[in-house]
């Protein structure tokens, strides 16, 4: 087992994993609360005083069954803590990494546990869903809009930019978008019309499946006033290799 903690709460990691792995002991407390995601992960609050989130590394895609949560050492855990670190860095909203745990399996593979910290709120299509009307909309539009302006400033490619790896907290009633799950991001040249295009696109993608799986009421016209607002244009789209009919314009 290697731990990885912030200095003020090691000891507190190191407590809760004496005798188990970090997300056993994270399910086990009597306050945790499920999150579900790739798999459930649990908020709860370290022994130091640190509200987290603690997630078990899975893989996701195709191979998914196949590799489940084995990693090449040393998994993607120290990754994700680079990433989160440039992103911070650069003022993209990302929950900071707190601590990760990993775990030997068997010859070069590794289990990995990732504690981030929890930041108040709920994915995309759950405050969507409960905006304030229009207005309340629109917020949470320019949110996602300065979020995606973020990562193109920044040169950050999210392969998995879905509906549900974006977070929207408030700050007095102003919505905020967080970016989730990064330990994936990849970094280009900063401005980058080409990277910009393939977040997007990946984003819309995912909308355009939470409208007809689950309901998502999100009109083309918000889509439009996204792809507006984060500075977004038909070049940008293109250059990732697909338009997409919602940000075309209406017929005059």
């Amino acid at each position: 087992m290697h731990v990885v903690a912030q200095r003020e709460h090691y000891d507190a990691v190191r407590a809760a994993v004496a005798r188990e792995t970090l997300h056993a002991w994270a399910a086990r407390q009597s306050a945790a609360r499920p999150l579900q995601g790739r798999g459930v992960a649990w908020a709860t609050r370290l022994a130091s005083g640190r509200e987290v989130v603690v997630r078990h590394s899975h893989h996701g895609g195709l191979f998914a069954p196949l590799t489940r949560d084995l990693f090449l050492a040393p998994t993607r855990a120290p990754r994700e803590l680079d990433v989160s670190l440039r992103l911070r860095d650069a003022g993209v909203p990302t929950p900071a990494v707190v601590a990760f745990v990993t775990y030997t399996a068997f010859g070069p593979f590794c289990r990995a546990d990732v504690a981030t910290s929890l930041v108040a709120g709920a994915d995309l299509p759950v405050s969507w869903a409960a905006a304030p009307g229009q207005a309340g909309r629109d917020a949470i539009t320019d949110a996602v809009a300065v979020l995606l302006r973020a990562l193109h400033d920044t040169g950050a490619h999210h392969p998995d930019l879905n509906v549900k790896n974006v977070l929207i907290s408030s700050t007095d009633g102003v919505p905020n978008a967080w970016v989730l799950d990064v330990d994936r991001v990849t970094f280009g040249r900063a401005g980058d019309d080409r990277i910009a295009g393939k977040n997007a696109r990946r984003l819309l993608e995912s909308v355009a499946r939470w409208k007809s799986a689950h309901g998502l009421d999100i009109a083309d016209v918000d889509l439009r006033r996204l792809a507006e607002a984060a500075g977004l244009d038909h070049v940008a789209l293109r250059a990732a290799g697909r338009d997409h009919d919602a940000l075309r314009a209406p017929s005059r």
